[in-house]
């Protein structure tokens, strides 16, 4: 496998668990059981826009922000892995699980919390931070990630329309094991990158 196509699906696999489009079909689907189908449509989209626009302005100018406040990028990706695998312990072990919060009267749905901090969620922004480091990757892979990202919440975007369809299909529990099958991918992701950020190469074991 090329590098490149390797890294794609490296960016795939933890922008999705990070986003976590599955999760997010229960929690849009409870919290728009009330709204119309027109209505249901609108949230979905303007919560997708949202939430690409919070993400990609991380891409853009994250980084530049953490560089004029002083924060050394090794401990970036340490402080992102072990955020990352935080972040899979609760899928794995269920925290993922517990009723959204209800917004306030006269908030939008789509902006909380749909956009922030259901999509566009901590572990979301601190994924994408350390996918795109200026000093790792060239401008080229970082516009890679983007529309990988890009890709990502249009899928979320389409199951969140469909979201009664596929709850109906998968049911309740199949849609919990696999939000804890990628939080069990998620973790690995992790603690790949605290390992190699580390300077760890040989914590692989050795093939039989």
């Amino acid at each position: 496998m090329s590098p490149l196509l390797l890294k794609i699906c490296k960016d795939f696999a933890t922008i999705w668990t990070t986003i976590d489009p599955i999760a997010n079909v229960a929690i849009f689907a409870g919290l728009t059981a009330s709204l119309t189908r027109a209505e249901r449509h609108r949230t979905a989209l303007r919560a997708s826009i949202y939430a690409a626009i919070i993400l990609v302005a991380t891409i853009v100018i994250g980084q530049l922000i953490l560089d004029a406040i002083g924060i050394h990028l090794h401990s970036l990706k340490v402080a992102g892995g072990i955020i990352l695998f935080l972040f899979a312990l609760k899928m794995v072990f269920g925290g993922m699980d517990a009723q959204p919060t209800k917004p306030e009267p006269g908030r939008d749905l789509a902006v909380f919390p749909l956009a922030v901090p259901s999509l566009a969620g901590p572990g979301a922004i601190m994924a994408v931070l350390v996918l795109t480091d200026d000093d790792v990757y060239t401008p080229l892979e970082r516009t890679q990630t983007g529309v990988v990202l890009l890709v990502v919440l249009l899928i979320t975007y389409l199951f969140l329309l469909f979201s009664d369809a596929i709850l109906r299909i998968i049911g309740p529990k199949g849609a919990a094991v696999l939000v804890r099958v990628m939080g069990i991918i998620l973790a690995s992701l992790a603690v790949e990158i605290v390992l190699t950020t580390l300077g760890v190469a040989n914590w692989a074991p050795v093939p039989r």
